[in-house]
């Protein structure tokens, strides 16, 4: 991979226009700052910002963007429409609001499907092409540079291919830099992809982007074939956001072009800040990272079956396209009842334990992890677990921070009343607990019975719990298992607990939490 971006290949991001069309996703004009800096962080050439003058909120970000926003990377572009039929574009209040954003580029969406400019912009097909030479040339004559979004382009190259060139003519001669087909329904494959922009580029000479949609699951792919047919230009959204299925997602664009293209298009080193920027964005959106997201997702490097752990002790590259540290990611090996003892052996490596020389106790480990899974455990999702049984087979028993007298959990209507003894340093504590239900109460009440003690505790916080009843043809005497976040505000960590109801599956999520984090910390346990 060449280290600098050829200035001549744009990649440009739509997360916070065409991605915040996504069902459910709502940016304030402070989200879009936070994701603007995170996207110039990653190194995208251009960043669209939105769509001033078509919403308050658009208007005030570029408002704001042009005092506070210090771009290192990326051009910020406004995105709008071309002007109304019948009226002129220095007269247009939509254009005006163009002109006076502050963005040095304008991105203009132009009709390019004739039954669109007949039955959408309700107008002919040559006032529409009328439409498209105003509207650049007089941005162009204002000193801003223009990209024109064409949409529909595909389905109105199929339906009508003539008049989708003279689109794509139209806006070039006006002095548009890229002409952007766009795949606006998402309808398109591959292979339509390859043959449409081929004849596309062969017949107008244009220089050409793409603008992919996914209700086929084909939008990463569909931008592939668009480059390798002869776009220069990329358009997409991180993590795929968009309306319906969603946008082409810019990051696995970007690190099929940089890494199986060989196609530089970010800063030297920015491609391994992927991962991380990625989900930092998941944080603002409220949109939980999909875990099987290509390069980035936590399960992209992740393997669970005994013989994949078996070759990759050999060689991580048996089992992997790429080294996940190229985009910030890591490899990951999950324990499960599929897993052998190469898993076992690797995933002790992973946490500090060096089995290789020990193959009777990895055989044991290896057939407990089995037994335990059997009964109900998954360790692949909770590693602070399988840490802790490492610790118990390896040094013959697990940190004993505290000894269990007893535990009771009472719940009325809304409120539950937990009461907890234990011994801990020596102390008998008995403390009760309130919570808005059974496993808060006793959260509270363990918490604050062992923070006597060790006074690290006050700084875990239970983050996710999940639940899953295992057997389910038993009804209500069915096995249920539950999964449990803790966090310290730094590092988080998951347990599994399993037993005939919730309250007690949780109790033994819950204890193993505080064990391993107080281990994490360091802390010793305190003489009896």
């Amino acid at each position: 991979m060449t280290a600098n971006p050829d200035p001549r290949f744009h990649v440009y991001d739509t997360t916070m226009r065409d991605g915040a069309q996504q069902e459910g996703l709502n940016l304030s004009v402070q989200d879009k700052m936070h994701i603007a800096r995170h996207l110039d962080d990653l190194g995208v050439g251009y960043i669209e910002g939105g769509w001033p003058g078509s919403n308050p909120k658009d208007t005030e970000f570029f408002a704001l963007a042009a005092k506070e926003l210090e771009l290192q990377h990326a051009t910020l572009a406004a995105f709008g429409a071309t002007r109304r039929a019948g009226a002129v574009a220095a007269d247009d209040p939509l254009v005006a609001a163009l002109r006076e954003s502050g963005a040095s580029v304008v991105t203009l969406v132009a009709k390019s499907h004739d039954r669109h400019v007949e039955l959408a912009l309700r107008t002919t097909l040559a006032e529409n092409l009328a439409m498209v030479r105003d509207t650049v040339q007089h941005l162009r004559a204002e000193g801003q540079r223009v990209f024109v979004d064409l949409e529909h382009f595909f389905n109105g190259y199929l339906d009508n291919r003539a008049y989708a060139l003279e689109v794509v003519q139209a806006a070039t001669e006006a002095g548009a830099e890229v002409a952007v087909l766009c795949d606006t329904n998402g309808g398109m494959l591959p292979h339509q992809v390859t043959d449409i922009v081929g004849d596309v580029a062969a017949a107008t000479g244009a220089r050409l982007g793409i603008h992919a949609h996914n209700d086929t699951g084909c939008a990463v792919a569909n931008s592939m074939a668009a480059v390798l047919a002869g776009v220069t230009h990329v358009q997409g959204c991180l993590n795929g956001y968009g309306e319906r299925t969603g946008n082409a997602d810019l990051v696995t664009c970007i690190a099929n072009l940089e890494l199986k293209l060989d196609r530089p298009v970010l800063p030297e080193g920015r491609l391994a800040e992927a991962t991380r920027i990625a989900h930092a964005v998941s944080e603002i959106t409220n949109y939980p990272p999909s875990a099987r997201q290509p390069y980035t997702g936590v399960s992209s490097f992740a393997h669970k079956a005994g013989l994949h752990a078996s070759a990759i002790r050999v060689d991580p590259d048996l089992y992997q396209h790429i080294d996940p540290a190229l985009v910030g990611n890591d490899m990951r090996l999950l324990v499960s009842e599929m897993a052998g003892r190469a898993t076992i052996e690797l995933k002790g490596r992973e946490l500090g334990f060096d089995l290789a020389d020990d193959p009777a106790r990895l055989a044991r480990l290896t057939d407990r992890v089995k037994e335990l899974e059997q009964s109900g455990y998954t360790f692949e999702a909770a590693d602070a677990s399988f840490e802790l049984l490492l610790v118990e087979e390896v040094e013959g028993a697990r940190p004993r921070y505290f000894d269990i007298e007893s535990w009771r959990v009472i719940a009325e209507a809304s409120l539950a009343e937990a009461t907890v003894k234990i011994v801990a340093g020596g102390q008998r504590l008995a403390v009760i607990g309130e919570g808005n239900g059974p496993v808060n109460a006793l959260d509270h009440a363990l918490r604050q019975a062992i923070e006597q003690v060790y006074p690290d505790v006050a700084q875990f916080h239970l983050t996710d719990f999940r639940v899953r009843i295992l057997d389910q043809g038993h009804g209500t005497d069915a096995i249920t298992r539950v999964l449990i976040e803790t966090s310290d505000g730094k590092d988080s960590w998951v347990t599994v607990g399993v037993g005939p109801n919730i309250i007690e599956a949780s109790w033994v999520a819950l204890t193993d939490a505080l064990t391993y984090g107080l281990r994490a910390h360091g802390v010793a346990p305190a003489a009896s």
